[in-house]
This record gives structure tokens, C-alpha cells and sequence, in this order.
């Protein structure tokens, strides 16, 4: 009897074990940290322009890579629940380097004022 419960507890744990389910449209990473780069570029349209529609530039950036904007918010969700978004977000600031060589100062600078701030932040 013991034997039983100790497999239907062992059973019902690796069942649980995850928090959210996989999305059926998952976006794959590399798209992912494209998308999440172009969204961070244009968000210092804000810079430039302080007017700037930047709900048109996501629509752009979505539409540009076939994605709906329920679809990256679920793979998003997802990729936070399994602990794999700051690796996103490490590729997303090499694409960002790599179109824009220059921001490579400010991120440095920002790394410098606090040490701990997360990729996302960055």
C-alpha cells in the first residue's frame, strides 16, 4: 500500500512540475530575441521623436515577422515561467550590438551605475 501511494504522489509531482504549458504557436527563441531587439530600438524613438506612435512600430515589428500580438504575449509568458527569457534577452542585446555598435557604451554605463540590473533593464 505504501508502495502505491509513494508512486501515485511520484507520478502526480512530475506531472505538476510545470508551470505553464507550452504555448501552441510558440515563437522560437532566435525570433523571439529579434522581435524583443526591434521592440527595444524602437522604443528610443521615444528619444528622438517624443510624439512617436510606438503602438504603430510594434504593430510593424509584429507584422514583420507573421506574429500576432496574443502569440508573443503567451510565448513570452512561457519563456518567463522556464526561466529561459534572460537568455532571450542576452541574444536580443547581441542583435541590438551588432545593428548599433555605439549602444555599446550605454549599456556598459548602465552595467557600471548598478551592477545587478537584469538583462531586461539593460
Amino acid at each position: 500500500m505504501k508502495k502505491l501511494l509513494f508512486v501515485c504522489i511520484s507520478f502526480l509531482m512530475v506531472n505538476c512540475s510545470h508551470l505553464i504549458d507550452e504555448p501552441k504557436n510558440l515563437i522560437p527563441k532566435d525570433q523571439m530575441s529579434e522581435i524583443i531587439a526591434e521592440f527595444a530600438l524602437n522604443d528610443q524613438l521615444r528619444i528622438i521623436d517624443p510624439e512617436a506612435n510606438l503602438e504603430n512600430a510594434t504593430r510593424y515589428t509584429l507584422n514583420k515577422y507573421h506574429v500576432k500580438g496574443n502569440q508573443f504575449t503567451e510565448s513570452y509568458k512561457f519563456y518567463i515561467a522556464t526561466g529561459k527569457l534572460e537568455k532571450i534577452l542576452d541574444n536580443a542585446q547581441k542583435i541590438i550590438l551588432e545593428k548599433h555598435p555605439e549602444a555599446k557604451s550605454y549599456i556598459d554605463q548602465k552595467i557600471k551605475e548598478n551592477p545587478n540590473v537584469p538583462a531586461f533593464a539593460r
